[in-house]
């Protein structure tokens, strides 16, 4: 990436977070624009540090798929939100709280973090920990256990990526 394209991303980036502060704060005082100025140019100045504008660590490549995917994923959501109300109301409470690990090194970054966060909003599983290729999500019962076995999620997600 050319450095008037990473400086043109650093605009952008301080323009909609400027814009966000401006809108959401409603206030235009001028110590307060200072502060919201001065807290824009350090998101930038970390954002760099971070290697954000690096494009092949952030470059998400995902095109109308994604739309299919979140769809997908809200009626994930919601099944497992009632198979969790369902557990919860059961008098006999029928838990068997799993920690399993799955092996993701082959997948893209940004791939294994979309992963880990889309089973953190899935009620009855979420992600403990994401370090070396490797996902560790609880599950709350067996069937959720199983589900995340099963790899459904992983599936879904490299078809909208086109793996």
């Amino acid at each position: 990436m050319t450095f008037s394209m990473q400086i043109r991303k650093m605009a952008l980036l301080f323009l909609l977070l400027g814009l966000a502060w401006v809108l959401w704060s409603g206030y235009f005082k001028p110590l307060l624009l200072g502060l919201g100025f001065a807290s824009c140019l350090l998101t930038v100045y970390l954002a760099k540090r971070m290697g954000y504008f690096e494009p092949e660590l952030f470059a998400l490549r995902i095109g109308a798929g994604i739309f299919r995917y979140w769809l997908w994923l809200l009626v994930e959501i919601a099944r497992s939100s009632l198979a969790v109300a369902r557990v919860v109301l059961d008098p006999e409470l029928p838990v068997s709280p799993q920690l399993l690990e799955l092996d993701i090194r082959d997948q893209d970054p940004v791939d294994q973090v979309i992963l880990g966060n889309s089973m953190t909003l899935t009620p009855g599983t979420l992600t403990v920990d994401l370090h070396g290729g490797k996902l560790q999500v609880h599950a709350l019962t067996q069937h959720e256990a199983q589900h995340v076995r099963e790899g459904t999620m992983l599936r879904r997600l490299a078809r909208v990526r086109g793996q």
